[in-house]
């Protein structure tokens, strides 16, 4: 089934390149089903890039999916027009009374700064407040994953020396848990950071369980008790080209970096990347879709609860 998404979003003409199914809205409106409300609150100052890299992940579904792109107001982007935050993002003030099945927070690339120098912290804090009542199950990605641990768990995030930066390898800690449904027992998703969480910090909270992680990149999916919170240290929403993209980027801006692990065939970065991620991308998003979204949230929107007590899958 497809995204809904305004005839005007520059993702569009990309996804249909792709053969991804998109919708009209005024379409969408003369079928009588209720899409998934799924906001995307798009931290990442490539916005565009990072809107259809999502919307592409969200299409692989048998659910028509209505999405509405959220932004923060108390950060001037410098990458993306003032027309197009004004033609296709809301802010929270502006959406605040509304429900949504779910919301997808991506990453951003501030993890050198301390959260609360972030000069949207507080506004990104009120989202996730917000979020508890406002939304069923959220689906926090790389930076926002550490962003939302330290925010609810006070969990701090970790320097380390040299960058994570590659496609690797990750095992599943926990079978039978239906995020995780069709997963080999080992697979690969990129990462893209120079910080971390650890393992010592999550295990002291009763409230989250460790899903999955990698021997070279640590953890990478946590989730709250009663799966309503997913936190994803990763990018497996990761276009091919991305992390050529941000090698090349670095190095053109002088920083001391190793090509990407386990991405460019040989690490010879001449080579064209190979892609290792994309089915485990898909299944992540259609499980969470599937399984934690569309299986639980209430049908009368109006009905979600308070995030709190809830069965654990």
């Amino acid at each position: 089934m497809p995204v809904i998404i305004p005839q005007t979003l520059p993702a569009k003409s990309t996804l249909e390149s792709e053969n991804i199914f998109v919708m009209k809205e005024r379409r969408a409106l003369a079928q009588d089903i209720r899409a998934l409300k799924i906001a995307i609150l798009n931290l990442m100052p490539t916005k565009v890039t990072t809107e259809t890299q999502i919307l592409r992940l969200l299409s692989n579904t048998a659910l028509q999916i209505e999405v509405t792109l959220l932004h923060t107001c108390s950060h001037q982007a410098k990458n993306t027009s003032a027309e197009h935050l004004f033609d296709h993002y809301c802010t929270l003030e502006e959406i605040k009374d509304e429900k949504f099945d779910g919301m997808v927070v991506t990453g951003a690339p501030v993890e050198h700064l301390d959260f609360e120098d972030i000069d949207y912290w507080e506004e990104l804090g009120a989202f996730f407040d917000w979020s508890e009542t406002n939304v069923f199950s959220t689906l926090h990605i790389c930076w926002a994953a550490q962003a939302g641990l330290y925010h609810r768990y006070g969990i701090p995030k970790y320097d380390i020396t040299n960058k994570v930066s590659g496609v690797f390898q990750h095992r599943v800690i926990r079978q039978h848990t239906m995020l995780l449904r069709g997963f080999d027992d080992q697979y690969y998703a990129p990462h893209s950071r120079y910080t971390e969480v650890r393992r010592r910090d999550i295990e002291r909270i009763s409230d989250l369980d460790i899903l999955s992680e990698s021997d070279d990149a640590g953890i990478y999916i946590i989730c709250s008790k009663n799966r309503r919170q997913v936190y994803v240290t990763g990018h497996s929403e990761y276009d091919p080209l991305t992390l050529k993209l941000e090698y090349e980027r670095d190095i053109g801006q002088g920083i001391p970096i190793d090509p990407p692990r386990n991405y460019f065939p040989d690490d010879d970065p001449s080579q064209p990347p190979l892609v290792q991620w994309r089915g485990h991308a898909h299944l992540l998003f259609s499980n969470w879709l599937n399984y934690y979204v569309y299986q639980r949230t209430p049908f009368d929107i109006e009905r979600i609860p308070l995030n709190g007590s809830g069965p654990t899958y």
